[in-house]
Parts: structure tokens; sequence; C-alpha cells
């Protein structure tokens, strides 16, 4: 026999528009009231109709997350955190949400497809993370989908990633970038290091522009020219800091210092010195940036910048799910925090 809506009213003896506000996550409802409600769901094993809930409600229960790339720790560390918190309270039908986590392997046109889909499927929320592209062409593009996401009723949030336009209403927890490479350079000077290479991400990216932006206005603050021979684009991954590491060290033997665009960069780096025949720090120092669980483990333990990852992902899907309130547009500053290990030291002779 099925269960219907109405045998959960009864059992929790409240009407079966009492059921559907609970169940729907679209009206507040009295604590108290919502645990009984939820109970009689258990109890009755009622399964709430997913696709029929999708059509009467202005959103469905699915929640999508974009991330560039779910093996890179950095994305992965978001987006656990982010799925952590969008489930409802337990039970089976009590205001969970589905994640689907939609892996864009830095595509630009996948980033748009998987925004169309997470449209067409009325999605209660989604939570963009990471860098953006710069591009005018596919920053126009993106602002209009999530303008009309907005205004299908999805709550937009964007994590680690820069403001979208203001008519978009999307919330941005913005990781201050520019402030962290600023930090990373002007430790490297304060214990000596002129001669610093500098490994950047992809050129498009706005995480690369602005982190090299802090490394560059560093530098100006101290009166050290800026050589465009000391900084190699490249990826965000391991290889692309092994060969860029090379690269710098065949323009200028001399280098005292790494500076890599991230901490799974500055591995590569690592890697490439020691096989260089080089000891870190006692011949070159390496910094990396966002403080991935593996940057203490290395050896030595690498100097980074932390990045709240978990903290700044639960509370993105907080704001997706309506359970911390910013203002639409809202914009949040997240800096990061010098970590300084033993992959740093005073230059040779310095």
């Amino acid at each position: 026999m099925t269960v219907t809506l109405a045998d959960v009213a009864a059992r929790a003896q409240v009407s079966p528009a009492t059921v559907s506000r609970v169940l729907n996550g679209n009206y507040p409802v009295a604590a108290s009231t919502r645990e009984r409600v939820l109970r009689a769901v258990d109890d009755l094993d009622y399964v709430l109709n997913g696709p029929a809930s999708a059509l009467a409600a202005a959103t469905s229960d699915l929640v999508g997350i974009l991330v560039n790339d779910i093996a890179d720790p950095f994305f992965g560390i978001m987006a656990g955190a982010i799925q952590s918190e969008i489930g409802g309270p337990g039970g089976r039908a009590g205001g969970e949400r589905l994640a689907v986590v939609c892996n864009t392997g830095g595509s630009p046109e996948r980033e748009l497809t998987y925004l169309t889909l997470l449209q067409r499927q009325r999605a209660a929320a989604v939570v963009l993370t990471g860098g953006a592209v710069e591009n005018t062409a596919h920053a126009t593009a993106v602002a209009t989908k999530l303008r009309k996401l907005g205004e299908a009723g999805t709550r937009v949030v964007l994590c680690g990633r820069p403001p979208a336009p203001a008519d978009t209403d999307a919330v941005a927890l913005t990781f201050d970038n520019r402030g962290g490479g600023r930090q990373l350079t002007e430790h490297l000077i304060g214990l000596g290091h002129r001669r610093m290479g500098y490994i950047a991400g992809p050129e498009e990216r706005t995480t690369t522009r602005h982190r090299l932006e802090g490394h560059r206005d560093a530098l100006a603050a101290h009166g050290i020219a800026d050589d465009p021979a000391r900084t190699v684009l490249g990826r965000y991954d391991r290889r692309a800091g092994y060969e860029a590491t090379i690269e710098l060290l065949r323009r200028e033997p001399d280098l005292t210092a790494v500076v890599a665009a991230n901490d799974t960069v500055a591995l590569g780096a690592c890697a490439a010195l020691r096989d260089s025949g080089l000891r870190i720090p006692d011949d070159v120092s390496v910094v990396g940036f966002d403080d991935l669980p593996f940057s203490i483990d290395a050896v030595p333990a690498l100097t980074t910048v932390r990045l709240p990852l978990a903290d700044a992902g639960a509370r993105a899907g907080r704001i997706a799910m309506g359970r911390e309130e910013v203002p639409p547009g809202g914009i949040a500053m997240i800096r990061g925090e010098l970590m300084v290990r033993g992959s740093t030291g005073v230059p040779k002779g310095g």
C-alpha cells in the first residue's frame, strides 16, 4: 500500500500543507513540528515524489557543485565540505539535497554546459569553486547563466572565486590571493632573498593573476626589479612545477628562491631542485600556496599560505541551503595565513 502525504500528516497530527512545507523546505516551520513530521516520514517510510515536487515547486532537491579538477585536493576539500552542509537533518525525506559534483576539467565550455543542465533541472543551489576564466565573452556568458538561475529561484554561491556582476545576486566568498602572494614574497625578502623565480599557473585564470600581482607588489614595495625572465607560466600540477624550475635554473642558475603558484607546483619544484643537486633551503628556498594536507609532510615541510578551504566550503554550503543569511550579491573576503616551515631560510651568503 502506497503511503501518501495525507498519511504522514495524520501520523504527525498536522495539516498536509505543513508536511509539504517541511519536505520542500520553502517555508519556516516550528522545530517541534518539523521533528514530528520527519519522525512520521521515517515511521511510514514515505518517499517524496521528486519529479512531481520539482514541477510544483520553484526548485528541485538538486545542488550542483562545479569544480575544476576533483582529483586536486584544493577542489576535493571544498566539494566535500560543501556536500557535508547541504543535507537535511536526517531521515529518508527530511529536506535532504542531492549533491552533484560537476568536473569541468578547466574547460570554459563544460562550465557553461553544466550551468545550463543545472538550470534545466531547477537546481535548488549552485556552488562554483575556484578561479574564473579571464575571457570577456565567457565571463558575460557565465553572468547570464547565473542571472537566469537566480531568477528561477536557485541560490548561487561562488566559493574561492571573484565576485560576479552585482545583478546576478550571487554571493561570493573570495580568497585573498593577492594578499597571500604578497605575504609569501615579503617573507622571502625579509630573509634576504632578491633573486626569486616565480612559477605561475595558467595565464587565463584569475587566481594566477591575483597571486602574481601580490608577488609583484612585494617586489615593488622593496625596490626589487621584476625581471620577466624570472616568471614561467604553467599548469597547476607537479609536472609543471618540475619543468618550470628546470627552465628557471637554466635562465638564472643563481636563483635563491622559487615561489610556486600552489603547493602541488611547489612539490614539483622541490623535486627538480633535488635532481639538480641543490638543497632546500640551504641552496634554494621554496614556497607554495593553499596549505594542502601533504604540505606539512613534505621534506622539508613547505612554507605556504593556508587557505581555510574546508571552512569556506562549509560556509558556502550553509549559504546555498539558506542556513546562513548573506544579502544577495554579498561578498566576503577570506584571508590566508602565512605558515613558515622548513623549506625557507636565509640565502647562502646572506
